[in-house]
């Protein structure tokens, strides 16, 4: 079950695939400074999910507008990670939880995700710049997206 609202979201040091390279994308660097839109989403390369993170970033600036980082989080390699970026033409920030430390820390493992292994279920938080979670949603299905429209009205009460 996904965390709730008004638990402390948990911190994270992830990498992400740039073309400078391997670096580290952490949580807390936004605390203080920016509210932080956190996605999670099953696996790279997939319908859903290219729709989900194409669509964001589509509208990427009305977050940046509303001081909000946003960062998405899959199971996948950064370097596959990269590879569907470059093909899809994704500008949001995706980070690699190969390890999955940091879905299970969200309470938001899928177990064998169409019978090929435990990922990322979908799921969206808006963490504030304190680091409190101020919406929580995890999906009933990997087919459906989250409320985005809900997302939005969250930000938009947080200054």
């Amino acid at each position: 079950m996904a965390i709730s609202v008004g638990s402390k979201a948990p911190d994270f040091t992830l990498k992400s695939k740039t073309a400078s390279g391997l670096v580290d994308v952490k949580l807390s660097e936004n605390f203080g400074k920016k509210n932080t839109v956190l996605l999670f989403f099953p696996l790279a390369f997939t319908g859903v999910c290219t729709q989900e993170l194409c669509d964001i970033t589509a509208g990427l600036n009305a977050y940046s507008g509303m001081n909000a980082d946003v960062i998405a989080v899959s199971v996948d390699s950064p370097f596959a990670q990269e590879a569907w970026a470059q093909k899809e033409k994704i500008g949001v920030k995706i980070v690699s939880d190969l390890n999955k430390e940091t879905t299970k820390a969200y309470g938001v493992l899928f177990p064998m995700l169409a019978g090929v292994g435990d990922t990322s279920a979908r799921a969206a938080f808006v963490i504030d710049t304190n680091g409190v979670v101020q919406y929580s949603e995890q999906t009933a299905t990997p087919k459906d997206l989250p409320d985005f429209a809900a997302v939005k009205e969250a930000l938009a009460k947080l200054k």
